[in-house]
């Protein structure tokens, strides 16, 4: 059985004519290789590659799917050991040498795995290799095919990328709303109830004509706790509003316009044209992060005085629509932390199917426009998607 080290096909190449390569093909394949015709089928096809091996697995032909995916041309790599499209760890488990033997022993085997290519690069390859033998069972080599398969693996990776990024979001999101709900029901109750016991405190300190000082004490303390409530519940609210549950989509997104109002000094208008849309809870929560996105990233980057939010339907899509008057920027050259919260949307808007499109340029302020199917944000009439009531609009 031959060795699985290759010999680099670089350092000794089989000369380049035509008539040499077709010599050692004929050796190795007197009958496969006979028609003209078929030969010239193969070395059309690009896409995949497609090349013939003796008995110990040198390369006997090549076509031009294989120089595609494989960088080599046919008189650098005739005649020398296939094993030089594995990987280095491939050769030394002697993983060329296994796939003959079991080919040669089954007829055909498949495999996925790395390739190298002629420039050391790797690609994810699709294998498959079928013995050849001849009319009186003599084996008389193999036929390979490779198809590049490294496209479709960044996209099954994407995809797992994505269900894992759904997921977190998903865990986050009731993080957040666990923590909010014990902010604002435990902390907030217990806040309140200490408020009452100071202002008894205090009302009974007037009652029994004592001295002023505690009295006024009581009443600093009271203001004290005041603030913590308030405190407490922007938290809560900014972890996840309570009106987002309770009262829908149009409530909690006024109610977040009013809070950056207040806040930022900021004059947020919000249009909702879309009340009479039921969303399910995910296109409520999606929606209502991508415009607590946008207006977070307005107060730390666009020094903007306005911001305008958009909500309607038209035909089947929902659309939404954020501006403001800020700086703007050059989007295709900024590399600004801002780039993550757009990214952020992007992905939320991609989860619901849909498109989004930012515009913007220096001194003109920023844009985003966010198009929805209606199909992929409504709530399940059938109720079964775990829709609060009242239902989110």
């Amino acid at each position: 059985m031959p060795s699985d080290r290759p010999a680099s096909p670089l350092s000794s190449p089989l000369s380049s004519s035509t008539p040499a390569n077709d010599e050692f093909a004929s050796n190795a394949f007197p009958h496969a290789l006979g028609d003209i015709h078929f030969r010239m089928l193969v070395d059309a096809v690009q896409d995949y590659a497609i090349f013939m091996l003796d008995p110990d697995g040198r390369v006997a032909s090549w076509n031009r799917g294989a120089q595609n995916i494989k960088g080599y041309a046919g008189q650098e790599i005739i005649g020398h050991h296939f094993s030089v499209f594995y990987t280095p760890d491939d050769v030394a488990a002697a993983k060329p040498r296994t796939e003959l033997a079991l080919a040669a022993s089954e007829g055909h085997i498949e495999d996925e795995g790395w390739r190298v290519r002629k420039d050391g690069s790797r690609f994810w390859a699709n294998v498959t290799i079928t013995a050849i033998h001849a009319p009186d069972g003599t084996l008389r080599g193999f036929a390979k095919v490779t198809r590049d398969m490294t496209d479709r693996l960044r996209l099954i990776e994407l995809q797992h990328a994505s269900a894992l990024s759904l997921h977190v979001q998903s865990a986050r999101e009731d993080e957040r709303t666990r923590i909010a709900r014990e902010l604002h029901d435990d902390l907030g109750q217990q806040l309140v109830a200490l408020k009452m016991d100071v202002a008894a405190l205090g009302q009974t300190a007037d009652d029994s004509k004592t001295a002023r000082q505690p009295i006024e004490q009581t009443i600093a303390l009271q203001a004290q706790i005041d603030s913590i409530i308030a405190s407490a519940r922007r938290i809560a609210g900014g972890l996840r509003p309570p009106m987002l549950d309770d009262l829908g989509l149009g409530a909690a997104t006024e109610w977040l316009a009013e809070e950056f109002r207040n806040r930022y000094r900021l004059a947020v208008t919000v249009r909702n044209e879309v009340d009479q849309l039921v969303l399910s809870p995910t296109a409520a929560t999606a929606i209502f992060r991508i415009v607590q996105e946008a207006l977070t990233n307005v107060t730390r980057h666009a020094e903007a005085t306005r911001v305008r939010v958009e909500m309607r339907v038209v035909q089947d899509e929902f659309r939404m629509h954020i501006e403001d008057n800020g700086k703007g920027t050059t989007l295709d050259r900024s590399r600004s932390k801002q780039n993550f919260g757009l990214l952020g949307m992007q992905e939320r808007v991609r989860q619901l199917h849909g498109q989004a499109t930012f515009d913007s340029a220096p001194g003109d302020g920023f844009r985003i426009d966010i198009s929805l199917p209606v199909d992929a944000v409504k709530a399940n009439q059938g109720g079964n998607q775990g829709i609060a009531t009242p239902p989110y609009r």
